[in-house]
């Protein structure tokens, strides 16, 4: 009896590297290669600019590093001037990371897809939905599409309202080129101008401090949020604003005026920031400094020049940070409430927190308390590192914990400290702003060892005294 045959086994493609990365550790490999690639193309001669002599300026590799992973992770903290260093092919290069940066590497590799008409799978969709901060991978492609086409009008309306100051003052091909790199670089909450003195020069000017503020502001929003009040707006009967935008918006809105009534009553006097101006540009410099703080760092002021307790403040609006889903940085609008409110809770004897007749899930409160515990002692550990590697006696406590605050939240701001750290500390501000481009979260989750389902569940104990 002859046997029967063996039935073919199916083959199963091999799984390539990126397959089997699962999303955080997807984000994190694109950036830290992004990165790289950055920092090899602007430590090329030929986008450096050129000194008075006409002979080509000095930038070493570590300092384009620097500016890369600052440029791609959206902070605008600089080591060297990118105004006088680059030329215009190396701030051509700079604004294309920013915007790289700003959407995000896995968002741009999905467009191109999608441009090609090339099959998304679900795996994809995932990944995309945690990069941009959708609640669902089914409806991720659409709102790809819509950001994108969102972010180009508003960065277009933007350059094209900046024009009219910069063109007169530049002229045309220079003005051109200042009012789109300004407003993708505003937009995308990146810091970086093209000004050795950021924007100081236009603390008093309306159009100038209004639009950058306005693109600062929508960039830092979220785009789900957005998208949800531009529906909202359209048919408010159909689409109802959700629950996390009214909580965005209202944070947003708090956080504003706090910040602005912070700057307009410390330094009302300060012969330095606010002293010499009248009520209107303290006003208005006020209020830009409150957005800026929110992870964009463009700055109008000195924050060199600042009180003490400015500055405490400035490290506490930095750290909230932006909301999420945006390009902002910091711990977010949504993990600070979420902390705030349960620690309220608690502490009225409440079992749970509530937002808007809407009760807060345990797993999101706990999610919350991870980032901002992470995310606290990823600060004071780097800061310490900061410690440890100084050698320049001149630098002061306070400014070395104001640019390790200023690069994890990826803001940008700086007390005028940056440039005159040392190799050690500049790989230090690295790390912290690609972790807090990342996110505290998506790192250690990215690079810890999953664990096997827990068969056993000990019995709780309840003799463990808190407070």
């Amino acid at each position: 009896m002859r046997p029967s045959p063996t039935p073919p086994q199916s083959i199963r493609p091999a799984r390539t590297f990126l397959s089997r990365l699962n999303p955080p550790q997807l984000i994190a490999l694109s950036f830290a290669v992004a990165i790289l690639i950055g920092g090899l193309l602007l430590s090329l001669p030929v986008m450096h600019g050129l000194n008075d002599d006409g002979t080509r300026r000095s930038v070493n590799f570590l300092q384009a590093l620097f500016t890369a992973t600052s440029a791609l992770c959206v902070t605008g903290l600089n080591v060297i001037d990118p105004a006088k260093d680059f030329n215009r092919l190396g701030q051509l290069t700079i604004m294309l990371l920013i915007q790289i940066g700003g959407l995000g590497i896995i968002t741009f590799g999905t467009s191109f897809a999608l441009i090609a008409r090339r099959r998304v799978n679900f795996t994809d969709r995932i990944r995309l939905a945690q990069q941009v901060g959708a609640f669902s991978a089914g409806s991720v492609l659409g709102l790809i599409r819509s950001i994108f086409i969102y972010t180009f009008v508003i960065e277009g309306v933007g350059a094209l309202l900046l024009a009219f100051r910069f063109v007169p003052q530049e002229g045309w091909a220079d003005g051109l080129f200042f009012s789109v790199f300004h407003s993708i670089s505003a937009f995308n909450n990146a810091g970086f101008a093209l000004y050795s003195n950021n924007l100081m020069n236009f603390v008093g000017d309306p159009l100038v401090s209004g639009v950058i503020a306005l693109l600062i502001i929508l960039g830092g929003m979220g785009f789900l949020v957005q998208l949800n009040v531009i529906a909202h707006l359209r048919n408010p009967r159909r689409h109802r604003l959700m629950v996390h935008s009214k909580l965005v918006l209202t944070m947003m809105t708090a956080l504003l005026v706090i910040g602005t009534l912070t700057y307009l009553l410390l330094e009302w006097n300060n012969p330095r920031t606010l002293g010499p101006l009248d009520f209107g540009t303290k006003l208005l410099a006020s209020f830009f400094q409150s957005v800026t703080t929110r992870t964009a760092g463009f700055n109008t002021l000195d924050y060199g020049a600042m009180t003490l307790t400015t500055l405490f403040m400035t490290i506490l609006l930095m750290f909230i940070g932006a909301n999420p889903g945006g390009t902002g940085g910091g711990i977010k609008t949504s993990t600070f409430y979420v902390m705030m409110a349960s620690a309220w809770s608690m502490v009225r004897g409440r079992r749970d927190t509530t937002l808007f007749r809407r009760r807060i899930d345990t797993n999101t409160v706990l999610r919350a308390m991870t980032v901002g515990l992470l995310s606290i002692g990823l600060v004071n550990v780097m800061f310490v590192l900061m410690l440890v590697f100084n050698t320049n006696e001149e630098i002061l406590f306070i400014q070395l914990f104001f640019e390790s605050v200023s690069a994890f939240a990826t803001v940008g701001l700086s007390m005028n400290a940056t440039p005159l750290l040392n190799a050690n500390q500049h790989l230090v501000l690295i790390l912290l702003m690609f972790l807090g481009r990342i996110g505290p979260l998506t790192f250690a989750v990215a690079f810890s060892r999953p664990e096997k389902g827990e068969l056993v569940r000990y019995p709780a104990d309840k003799d463990i005294l808190i407070g």
